[in-house]
């Protein structure tokens, strides 16, 4: 079932994104060569809780911390360690999800860390922008494949692909609400998009197969070939005068 958000709850959404946009914000200041994903978590869960937020992801599922960080060829879910330290020339996705007064927030980023390669920058580029035309889809009387296709349309023809295993979704008072935001498919499919309707597009493209696999923690998804993979996630909000996206400054 489609949970359409009222006025109020909108304002309560718009609190828990913003503080996933600042949490990135932050975060971006202390994402260089030699950082630990483990006290990028720390550091973004403390900062996550002084906002008066609570880390939707800590403990969802079992999941061991507040924050996903991948890296390169990890596509989603990288479990943050000690033992990993960012280098020069990586790919970073950060994902992170809030909750605040009886509603969750959801954004990923990925970011080149110092000189990366040509294609990765053409990969954190093309992913971005996907999300952007995706977003030129989500208005009140299209279908919710309008969407999904607008963003696959434009990866592959950028020669990326798109994963299939892993979809936006909708969210609210929980994490994971209906319906499911895929990233790929055909137009003019699925529910049409109403004012009050509350989606998580998240665009994941990869640079060589669509094609995953879950390692044997049980969360670290990566390219099955392992090529590199960028994430970029809003969440955002239909209404009468076009999508609003939440998490964002």
């Amino acid at each position: 079932m489609i949970i359409l958000k009222s006025p109020r709850e909108l304002e309560i959404m718009r609190t828990a994104n913003k503080i996933v946009a600042e949490t990135h914000a932050f975060l971006t200041e202390h994402l260089v060569p030699g950082i630990s994903t483990a006290e990028l978590d720390r550091l973004g869960e403390e900062f996550i809780r002084k906002a008066g937020g609570v880390p939707s992801f800590k403990g969802y599922h079992g999941y061991p911390a507040a924050l996903c960080i991948s890296i390169n060829e990890e596509v989603v879910h990288g479990i943050p360690s000690k033992s990993r330290i960012i280098e020069e020339g990586d790919l970073v996705s950060i994902d992170i999800g809030v909750y605040y007064d009886g509603f969750h927030g959801d954004a990923a980023r990925s970011y080149g860390i110092g000189r990366i390669s040509e294609e990765a920058e053409r990969l954190l580029k093309v992913t971005r922008e996907s999300f952007f035309k995706g977003l030129e889809e989500a208005f009140i009387g299209n279908r919710l494949t309008d969407i999904s296709h607008a963003i696959q349309k434009y990866a592959e023809g950028n020669g990326f692909s798109v994963v299939r295993d892993y979809v936006g979704h909708g969210i609210g008072r929980k994490m994971h609400e209906d319906p499911q935001v895929p990233n790929f498919g055909k137009p003019n499919r699925g529910p049409l998009l109403k004012a009050g309707m509350t989606l998580a597009i998240e665009p994941m493209l990869n640079a060589g197969t669509y094609q995953v696999k879950t390692l044997d923690d049980g969360w670290t998804v990566v390219t099955r070939d392992g090529s590199l993979s960028a994430h970029y996630e809003n969440t955002i909000a239909i209404t009468e005068n076009g999508p609003e996206i939440l998490s964002k400054i």
